[in-house]
């Protein structure tokens, strides 16, 4: 693994067995945008493409536009937007040529026996007038053997919330940034995380990579430690307390009891998840209701320091 922060570092790491580069554009759960085009540059250098995980901030940061090679995104969050639906989608930009480098990317320069000895970066351009091999391999080959099919329920729940991405991610950024401003000067909290609120490099790439806002997600550090961040969630009454990110719905969850409890202190650490870590996934709901709801639990949260510290 790579240094997200650090373009250099994947240069470092890349060596003869390099495939391609994956990243998401937003990682959790520090929130630092990623150096898309340095990191993309660096890919094309050696004949590599960036696969970048869009699923954190569609609509507001588009990847291909500053070189990555494919997009994916989980349809489960933001694009279907409710909660109610399993599916995913890839990207291709066509963008990428897939024959430069044969010995790197074998499974498009080699004859596919099961569809005539096909070379899928040879035909897919002379068919279609673009590289969009990757796409086309994945859609004829890789769906074929692994079975893989979209249930009908799904396809229409992910169809209507494809239509009102757009206006959905205006709200969850607009309520986001009320909430940040909320949240930074809250005697409970000692710490925000979202993609604007970092300085230096790190900040500019907000700027650089994200049009129309910073997203949805938000992170805390909640004074207190784990049970505060426990107290916390338990007093959250408008918030689901879920794993999943992107629902219309506001969202909460406290990694260290939660989905990362199975680590000890210091791979809790490593992970970036520290005792009073919570993970905010703002919906759409009136600002002022999701700001009254986070008031009231955290001040049970510091009443459960109070008490721990007595």
């Amino acid at each position: 693994y790579a240094d997200p922060t650090d373009p250099k570092d994947f240069e470092k790491l890349i060596d003869d067995r390099t495939r391609a580069i994956y990243a998401e554009t937003l990682p959790n759960p520090y929130l630092r945008v990623f150096p898309i085009k340095e990191v993309a540059d660096i890919g094309r250098k050696h004949n590599i493409p960036l696969i970048m995980d869009n699923t954190a901030s569609p609509i507001i940061c588009k990847p291909i536009e500053h070189g990555a090679a494919v997009v994916v995104h989980s349809l489960t969050k933001y694009i279907g937007g409710h909660g109610t639906v399993i599916g995913g989608c890839l990207i291709d930009g066509g963008n990428f040529d897939w024959t430069t480098d044969k010995k790197r990317q074998p499974l498009f320069n080699e004859p596919d026996a099961s569809y005539g000895g096909a070379v899928w970066g040879e035909v897919v351009p002379q068919l279609t007038g673009a590289n969009v091999a990757y796409a086309v391999r994945a859609r004829v080959v890789l769906l074929r053997d692994l079975g893989a099919a979209l249930a009908p329920d799904n396809a229409f729940g992910i169809i209507q919330g494809l239509e009102t991405v757009p206006l959905r991610m205006k709200q969850h950024c607009s309520n986001a940034q009320k909430i940040v401003d909320y949240l930074t000067k809250h005697k409970n909290v000692e710490k925000v995380i979202y993609p604007n609120l970092h300085t230096g490099e790190i900040g500019d790439r907000a700027k650089r990579y994200f049009n129309g806002g910073n997203g949805g997600l938000v992170g805390i550090e909640v004074n207190g430690g784990v049970e505060a961040g426990k107290k916390f969630i338990e007093a959250l009454k408008m918030f689901y307390h879920v794993a999943n990110i992107g629902d219309a719905r506001s969202l909460a969850i406290h990694p260290a009891t939660t989905t990362h409890s199975q680590l000890n202190e210091e791979e809790l650490l490593a992970a970036g998840v520290t005792p009073g870590y919570v993970r905010l996934s703002i919906g759409i709901e009136h600002p002022e209701d999701i700001i009254s709801d986070l008031d009231q639990a955290l001040e049970a949260s510091g009443k459960a320091n109070l008490k721990a510290v007595s």
